[in-house]
C-alpha cells in the first residue's frame, strides 16, 4: 500500500521526515499503544487534514481532546491495538465552541463535523462530558454531524451530548448525539450498530430542508441501534425537552429497522406540574416525512412508542409502514399513534401500554385511511384508540386484556381521571403531542 493512503496516529510519535524517491515518508518512533508503517499524528484534526481524498485515517486506542472537521471524502476509522480497543473522541480543555452552521444557518458545536462527499465513521466513542455549552442561546451541541454528506455511521459510541445546564431550560433544542441533514435530494446515509446514549434532545436524527409538502433530504437506513435516552429521573421539571429515540423528518426519508429504543421520557411528566401542551418524548418519531418504513424495532419506556406527524407548515406524515415492532411500557400515551393519513399498522406486538395500543389520531387535522391490522395487543385501555377520521380498516387483531378493543375518541377516559387527579386537567389528547427537534429556520 501506497504509505500516503494510510494516515495513522499513535499516542505519542516523534516524527522524522526523509525524502525519498521524490516523496516525503515519515519515520516513526512510537511509545504507546500503537506502532506501524504509515505516518504518525498526534491529533485526529493534524492527520484528516494531511489525509488525501479517498484515503483512510486510523485511530489508535487513547483520549483525543479535540473538535474535527472532516471537508474531504475518506474513511475514519478506530483500530485496535493489543488488547486496547477505544479511540475516544472528547472536548477540548476550554469545552466545544461552534465550528460551523448547520443547513438552516444556525451555529453548530459538534465534535465531529462532517460535510464532504462520502464519508465513512466507525469504530469510535464520541463522548461530549465536559463540553461546557451553556444556555439555550448557545451552538447546538452534537456528537456526529453529517452535513449533505453520504457515507456509513456505524459501530461507534455516542453518549453525554447533553448542556451541563441543561435542566434551567424547557425544551430546549440542543444535544443531538448522531444527526445526518441534508437539503438535497442526494444525500444517502446508513447510520448502523451504534451504541447512542444520554442525549439531551435527540438519539439519532434525519433532517430535511422541508418547508412545505414536497421537500428534499437524506435518505437514510437507521438499523441495528442501540438508543437509550436519559429518562424522566434526570430530566424534572421545569428544565429538559421531550426526548426523541430516532427521529426521521421534514422531507427526510429511508428506514428504520432492528433498533432497540428506550428511556426517552419528558421529564415534565414527572412532577406534580400540569401537563403543558407541545412537549412530549418518543421511542421513534416519523415527523413531516413520507413513505418511512419502521420495521423490527424494540421500543420501551416511552410516553409515544412510535407515532407518525403531520405539520401544517413543514408537510405531512403520511404513508408509514410501521410493521413487525415490539412496543412495551408506554407511559401516560400510545404505544403507536399515527396522525396522519395512509399509514400501515401491521404485526406489530404491544404490551403494557398506558393508553391505547393503537391510536387513529385526527388532532393533526389527518386520521384518514389508514390500516390497523394484525397487530398483538395485551393491557391497555383500548385496544385500538378511533379519533374522527374515516376509511380506516381496524380488523382482524389479537386483544387481551384490554378494557375496550375498540374505542371511538381521542383519549381513554380513565387515563385523563388518573392523569388530572395526579397532574392537572387534560382538555385532550392532543394537549402532549411529540416534540421534534425543529431548528431555527431563517
Amino acid at each position: 500500500m501506497d504509505p500516503s493512503r494510510r494516515v495513522t496516529f499513535s499516542c505519542l510519535a516523534l516524527f522524522v521526515l526523509v525524502a525519498l524517491g521524490g516523496h516525503a515518508y515519515a519515520v516513526s518512533t512510537t511509545v504507546g499503544l500503537c506502532s506501524g508503517p504509515g505516518t504518525h499524528f498526534t491529533t485526529i484534526q493534524a492527520a484528516v487534514t494531511a489525509a488525501p481524498a479517498g484515503g483512510t485515517v486510523e485511530v489508535c486506542p487513547g483520549t483525543y481532546a479535540e473538535q474535527v472537521m472532516i471537508t474531504k471524502s475518506l474513511t475514519l476509522k478506530g483500530i485496535v491495538s493489543g488488547p486496547n480497543d477505544a479511540a475516544v473522541v472528547v472536548p477540548p480543555a476550554g469545552g466545544l465552541v461552534s465550528n460551523g452552521s448547520d443547513i438552516f444557518g444556525n451555529p453548530v458545536a459538534a465534535q465531529i463535523f462532517v460535510s464532504a462527499t462520502t464519508v465513512a465513521v466507525s469504530h469510535l466513542t464520541v463522548d461530549a462530558t465536559g463540553n461546557d455549552v451553556a444556555g439555550c442561546g448557545a451552538p447546538t451541541l452534537e456528537g456526529i454531524y453529517f452535513q449533505n454528506t453520504s457515507g456509513t455511521i456505524t459501530d461507534n459510541v455516542v453518549r453525554n451530548q447533553f448542556q451541563t445546564d441543561f435542566a434551567d431550560y424547557g425544551g430546549c433544542q440542543s444535544g443531538l448525539a448522531i444527526n445526518v441533514e441534508s437539503s438535497t435530494a442526494s444525500s444517502t446515509v446508513t447510520v448502523s450498530s451504534n451504541s447512542v446514549h444520554a442525549y439531551q434532545k435527540n438519539g439519532i436524527t434525519a433532517t430535511g430542508a422541508a418547508t412545505g409538502a414536497v421537500s428534499p433530504g437524506p435518505n437514510v437506513t437507521i438499523s441495528g441501534n442501540y438508543v437509550v435516552g436519559l429518562g424522566a429521573t434526570a430530566m424534572n421539571w421545569p428544565g429538559g425537552a421531550g426526548e426523541n429515540g430516532i427521529q426521521i423528518g421534514f422531507g427526510a426519508s429511508g428506514t428504520v429497522s432492528k433498533n432497540t429504543v428506550n428511556d426517552n421520557i419528558w421529564g415534565g411528566e414527572n412532577t406534580a406540574q400540569p401537563i403543558t401542551p407541545g412537549n412530549g418524548a418518543s421511542g421513534i418519531l416519523v415527523y413531516a416525512s413520507t413513505g418511512i418504513t419502521v420495521s423490527d424495532n424494540s421500543v420501551g419506556s416511552a410516553q409515544f412508542g412510535i407515532t407518525t406527524n403531520t405539520d401544517p407548515y413543514y408537510g405531512p406524515g403520511d404513508n408509514t409502514t410501521i410493521t413487525s415492532n415490539k412496543v412495551s411500557g408506554t407511559q401516560l400515551f400510545d404505544a403507536i399513534d399515527v396522525c396522519s393519513n395512509s399509514n400501515t399498522v401491521k404485526l406489530n406486538t404491544i404490551y403494557g401500554s398506558a393508553q391505547s395500543g393503537v391510536h387513529v389520531d385526527d388532532s393533526c387535522g389527518s386520521g384518514n385511511n389508514n390500516a390497523v391490522t394484525n397487530n398483538s395487543i395485551n393491557e391497555a385501555c383500548a385496544g385500538v384508540l378511533l379519533g374522527a377520521g374515516t376509511g380506516t380498516t381496524f380488523s382482524p387483531n389479537t386483544y387481551f386484556n384490554v378494557t375496550s378493543t375498540t374505542l371511538g375518541g381521542d383519549v381513554c377516559p380513565a387515563v385523563v381521571t388518573a392523569a388530572s387527579a395526579a397532574r392537572g386537567t387534560i382538555a385532550k389528547h392532543a394537549s402532549l403531542r411529540p416534540s421534534p427537534y425543529k431548528p431555527n429556520r431563517n
